[in-house]
């Protein structure tokens, strides 16, 4: 019995494949390879549509000046830019497509943004790289603030000259395309270009757990003063921070689509005074009073 996103690919059209690895590990890097090995038309990547040597569609994260608005970009958070992309892919031949994103819910994030179906298959990076190439990647990302973008240098400096740094070439031969093996047969080059972003020059933006926390309860006590938080915890990653807040709230009011909204609210405010990333607010209600308000200690 064929499976959902097997079914989803029958109906759209396409296959799509995914790379899964953290930011900064070589995912850009490998990609090429990757493609040539299972066939694939275009890659995703950090905002990007590209196929072949060439961008077809998008706009790069790498030119956001903020890391949290590289993000959005990354993710496909704006509509004209996804449903550009959208056009693009039912206008072309494209039936097979390479998604790369730090984690799996990225990857299907970015597939139904883009009206894909999910990921038949999803590729981390350490089953494609040694821990040696990721090390390297890492540091070459942590101390000199170099990505790769998958394309030559010509089509980087045609669209975005700005952030150019330097072009690399990868060779590999046939047919020992899966890069932990010794390679052998026909030699294949391809070219990728090492780019400086914006927000790789002025350095992350963090904030104490101190200020996120008294932030977070003026956010909640501005929406609405008779909720009342009971405990508070923050969790960090690369990718941004994870609030989970437990809460009172008095008895009828209404929670379908308010406690949306308090998510919305604290995140956006957040995330405009201070430039950091909130990737996800969990609010648990922990007890309905019976009281028409509730009084603070």
């Amino acid at each position: 019995m064929d499976s959902i996103s097997n079914i989803f690919k029958k109906i759209s059209g396409y296959n799509v494949m995914a790379l899964v690895g953290e930011s900064g590990t070589g995912k850009s890097f490998k990609s090429k390879l990757l493609a040539q090995k299972h066939g694939i038309d275009a890659i995703i990547d950090d905002g990007l549509l590209i196929q072949n040597d060439k961008i077809l569609g998008g706009k790069s994260a790498k030119t956001e000046k903020t890391y949290m608005g590289a993000v959005r970009v990354a993710l496909f958070d704006d509509k004209e830019q996804r449903d550009q992309i959208a056009r693009i892919l039912k206008k072309s031949h494209i039936k097979k497509i390479l998604i790369l994103g730090t984690s799996e819910k990225m990857v299907i994030k970015i597939a139904t943004r883009l009206q894909l179906p999910p990921p038949a298959k999803i590729i981390h990076i350490e089953d494609i790289a040694t821990r040696e190439e990721i090390d390297k990647a890492i540091r070459s990302r942590q101390v000199e603030g170099k990505h790769v973008i998958p394309v030559p240098a010509i089509e980087i400096k045609r669209n975005y000259s700005q952030i150019f740094y330097d072009s690399i070439k990868v060779f590999f031969r046939k047919p020992a395309l899966f890069f932990k093996s010794k390679m052998s047969g026909n030699a294949k080059t391809f070219e990728k270009s090492v780019v400086t972003p914006e927000f790789s020059k002025k350095g992350r933006v963090s904030i104490s757990e101190a200020a996120l926390t008294q932030m977070t309860m003026h956010c909640v006590m501005e929406f609405d003063e008779n909720i009342r938080i009971k405990k508070f915890s923050i969790k960090t990653n690369a990718r941004g921070y994870r609030l989970v807040i437990t809460i009172d709230v008095p008895f009828g009011k209404q929670l379908t689509g308010e406690i949306y909204k308090l998510q919305q609210y604290i995140i956006d405010n957040i995330e405009k005074y201070t430039g950091i990333l909130i990737e996800e607010v969990s609010i648990i209600i922990d007890k309905i009073s019976l009281k028409d308000k509730i009084k603070k200690d």
